[in-house]
């Protein structure tokens, strides 16, 4: 990827990822790394700009996290956000302290003078809404810095070093609850760091592409379709890179939505002529998991099967005279990459998480092609577009490959399932009634392993109770529940009381996921 590139240094915040949506918003390459490998990152990248994020730590602690000397030393441009701004500050001669009052929340900051940074945004005198998250604070800027902005507990709330192009804030400005946060992010990077906005899908999509056959050269590629976004999107671009050298292996392990394996088999087969190898072992999965309740057996059921499918229908491929596939394609995204080398020591994965399965087998023999590792959600669908994908495929609410099992707690049987995947489609199709579907990251509904007493006419009923979920978010790494109005869960509800057989009770879920959960379990 030739472009100028952006590091954004993480320190921990639950928010870092929120640095780089801004800044991609704004069509800017950037990459996050945790401050443990910054230095690497920052000789490897030469970036033009550099970001610190906030983070859970005291400054003010023995061996609290710093960032790498090699900063401050190339002279390159620097925000520090929170944390950011509390580390650059000590590290550079000031004084941190604790034990003053905290913000936690909304504040507004008093603009005390001009700076790049809030230039066309905001004007000197003015006092505008932000969100702070400290405890800490800064008692005395290094030498070269003077104030720039103050709020009620920040008395540095911005402060600069406009020689040596340093800017940092006490607050937020990634967040949505600091209005004019990403129009001070594109200041940093495009006033005072002079980049121009040069990331872009249809780049993108040329570079990748390239880079694809470069890598594969004349060998094959197999790729596990999995019928969701990400694999569809990574199979679609590399199928336009190298053509026929990909076959994709689409393995149906019966916990699919309503409908779904016909409908992917029929996309890729019929509409995009892509070689396709269509696996139906939904009783080979549903045999393996009949008893089985605890959620990781399950998910670590269905990673190995998936595995052992996979070989068996490529070991079938190789024998086809054309040469035995030599890389694996799988549709890892960038959260999935942040994740597995992340602050708190994420475990390192390998294959796509969905499957769970912790690492490529090395009797696979196989390297890895993932076109997608620098993409964001959101940056996928962009691409799929770019590539012609329909809209309605596009826009499809993300699906866990483990499927309706981790969506069954409890034991998994077929009965189950088929329950299941009726009430998840009425629920889906009184959304997209609604016209909500596109408002929506991510809606589904479980089938809890509780049974209670219910009246239905003139019978007395004994069955099960399904939750209803729907989540906003951009990324998929933080949600917060849909608020739905009574009225449509009224009629969601009554619809698959009425229509599903096994059902006579309905919730609905309304909290939120922090960064690194599952879906359900």
């Amino acid at each position: 990827m030739q472009h100028a590139t952006i590091l954004i240094i993480d320190f921990g915040s639950q928010v870092t990822q929120l640095i780089a949506r801004r800044l991609r918003e704004a069509g800017i390459y950037c990459e996050i790394h945790p401050y443990q490998s910054a230095d690497a990152a920052f000789e490897r990248l030469q970036p033009k700009g550099v970001i610190f994020s906030g983070g859970p730590d005291s400054v003010t602690r023995d061996g609290s996290p710093r960032a790498p000397e090699a900063v401050f030393a190339a002279g390159v441009p620097v925000l520090a956000i929170c944390y950011g701004q509390q580390t650059l500050a000590a590290q550079l001669g000031g004084r941190v302290e604790g034990g003053h009052a905290a913000e936690f929340g909304r504040a507004e900051v008093e603009i005390l003078t001009a700076s790049p940074l809030f230039d066309g945004v905001w004007e000197v005198g003015g006092r505008y809404p932000v969100w702070m998250s400290h405890g800490d604070r800064v008692t005395q800027l290094p030498e070269g810095f003077e104030v720039a902005g103050t709020s009620e507990n920040a008395p540095f709330a911005i402060a600069v070093d406009e020689a040596r192009r340093y800017y940092t804030t006490m607050f937020h400005p990634e967040v949505v609850h600091t209005p004019d946060g990403a129009r001070l992010l594109k200041n940093f990077v495009h006033r005072i760091c002079g980049l121009t906005s040069d990331w872009t899908m249809s780049a993108y999509r040329a570079e990748m592409i390239a880079k694809i056959r470069a890598q594969v050269g004349t060998e094959r590629v197999i790729c596990g379709l999995s019928g969701g976004v990400d694999s569809s999107v990574a199979a679609v671009l590399i199928h336009e890179a190298i053509g026929d050298q990909l076959t994709c292996i689409f393995v149906d392990h019966g916990l699919m939505r309503q409908n779904e394996g016909a409908e992917v088999v029929a996309m890729f087969r019929d509409h995009y002529n892509i070689p396709l190898v269509a696996v139906d072992a939904s009783e080979t999965f549903l045999d393996a998991l009949a008893g089985v309740s605890d959620p990781e057996t399950k998910r670590k059921t269905i990673g190995r099967l998936f595995i052992e499918v996979f070989e068996a229908e490529a070991r079938k491929i190789a024998a086809d005279g054309k040469g035995v596939p030599s890389f694996l394609a799988q549709g890892t995204l960038y959260p999935d990459v942040i994740e597995s080398v992340s602050f708190s020591g994420g475990p390192s994965v390998t294959i796509k998480s969905h499957h769970n399965v912790g690492g490529l087998p090395e009797r696979m023999h196989m390297q890895l092609v993932e076109p997608l590792r620098e993409l964001f959600k959101d940056e996928v669908r962009a691409l799929g577009r770019e590539l012609g994908l329909p809209d309605a495929f596009i826009g499809r609410h993300p699906f866990p490959g483990p499927g309706l099992a981790i969506r069954c707690p409890g034991a998994v049987t077929r009965d189950k399932l088929d329950m299941l995947r009726k009430a998840d489609a009425v629920y889906l199709d009184e959304i997209r009634k609604a016209g909500l579907y596109d408002a929506i990251w991510q809606a589904f509904a479980v089938l809890l392993p509780v049974q209670t007493v219910g009246v239905m006419g003139d019978y007395r009923t004994y069955d099960f109770v399904c939750a209803l979920r729907a989540v906003t978010s951009i990324d998929g790494m933080t949600a917060d529940f849909f608020p739905f109005d009574m009225a449509f869960l009224g009629r969601a509800a009554t619809r698959i009381i009425n229509e599903v057989k096994g059902i006579n009770r309905v919730v609905y879920d309304v909290t939120s996921k922090p960064p690194g959960t599952i879906e359900w379990e």
